[in-house]
């Protein structure tokens, strides 16, 4: 199962307590303080681990805790500090902190971790106590007194993962996307005669030439009313928002320009009701399934709803490769135009 959504609770540790100690050796009567500190306890942290594409590794516990410090010791030995403990999650992930008079979604911004390796600090483990010897002066050399270890840190995060990829695949359902996804790559997405066999994001890398390299998305397919909860829609339109430009394919057996123009205007009109920043991304318009129809009738179906749409459209069947090069050569020039990928802003807590 897909999981793009999660709330959990962490809790960093406790710092250890000090200690009070005096020093008791042999031939030393009057022995100073020598008690140790705490040790820290250990911070929660959320990294980016490598080849993980949904949350469903993290939301198999609603807890997690960090070990608490050890306490202090005579002799002047600090307690050991706990272990800091990791949470491994997906690139592209949001961290907001849970407000309870809010919906999770609405919590204040913690952080976005997008980049391999990244990690990002949710819970401060507490730090240790000062033992007695840190107490002493020379007005007071037998102090009694130490410092108990801070508290750690509780706070119910909520994760939002929107999937990182150069080319976001969108249109109505049964469109040839995961056929499409199929053929550029190695991904293997569910394919069938029904709608909304695809239930889940999938991922899928290109090779143009030597050199270059596509990230697809495969996005479900989208209704009318996806954004307002009709059909899977809805559960995805957050991840199109994360891809660079969008491939919208329409599939050319509504056997007419004008429903082709009716199909294509439906999901743009989804986009748009959700959000702005999606309506005005660059795209790629492509007629699919050529395939369904002898070569002179798909050609002429593709130039007559190019001509209604007023922009160039691809012609492509996806289960043949006809048209696939070019394609792939079209979005490698569109990506080159959009210049280098911005570098996300530094995580902080």
């Amino acid at each position: 199962m897909f999981l793009d959504e999660a709330v959990v609770t962490v809790r960093s540790g406790k710092g250890g307590d000090g200690c009070v100690s005096f020093r008791r050796e042999k031939f030393v009567p009057l022995g100073g303080p020598d008690g140790g500190d705490g040790g820290d306890g250990g911070s929660v942290y959320l990294r980016v681990r490598e080849g993980l594409t949904t949350l469903s590794d993290v939301s198999r516990q609603t807890i997690y805790l960090a070990g608490d410090g050890r306490r202090g010791r005579g002799s002047n030995k600090t307690g050991r500090s706990a272990e800091d403990l990791y949470l491994d999650i997906p690139a592209g992930t949001v961290v907001r902190e849970v407000d309870p008079n809010l919906p999770p979604a609405e919590g204040r911004l913690l952080g976005e971790l997008l980049q391999l390796g990244e990690a990002l600090r949710v819970a401060r483990g507490g730090k240790g106590g000062r033992g007695n010897k840190a107490f002493a002066t020379s007005t007071r050399q037998v102090p009694r007194e130490a410092e108990d270890g801070q508290p750690g840190e509780e706070r119910k995060i909520y994760l939002e993962l929107k999937l990182l990829a150069d080319a976001g695949l969108i249109g109505l359902p049964n469109a040839g996307k995961s056929t499409l996804l199929s053929r550029v790559s190695a991904a293997t997405p569910k394919i069938a005669d029904y709608p909304f066999t695809t239930l889940r994001p999938n991922l899928g890398i290109a090779e143009v030439g030597d050199h270059e390299r596509i990230v697809f998305a495969d996005i479900p397919g989208l209704i009318e009313g996806a954004h307002q909860g009709a059909g899977l829609g809805i559960e995805f339109l957050r991840h199109i928002e994360r891809t660079r430009i969008l491939i919208h394919l329409v599939s050319l057996e509504a056997a007419s320009p004008e429903k082709m123009l009716a199909d294509y205007r439906t999901v743009e009109a989804e986009l748009a009701s959700y959000s702005q920043t999606l309506a005005q991304k660059r795209r790629i318009v492509v007629a699919s399934k050529a395939d369904l129809f002898l070569d002179d009738e798909s050609r002429a179906l593709a130039r007559s709803f190019s001509q209604l749409l007023g922009q160039e459209v691809l012609r492509l069947s996806a289960a043949t490769g006809s048209g696939l090069k070019e394609l792939l050569v079209a979005t490698l020039h569109l990506l080159q135009e959009q210049g280098p990928v911005k570098e996300p802003p530094a995580a902080s807590a």
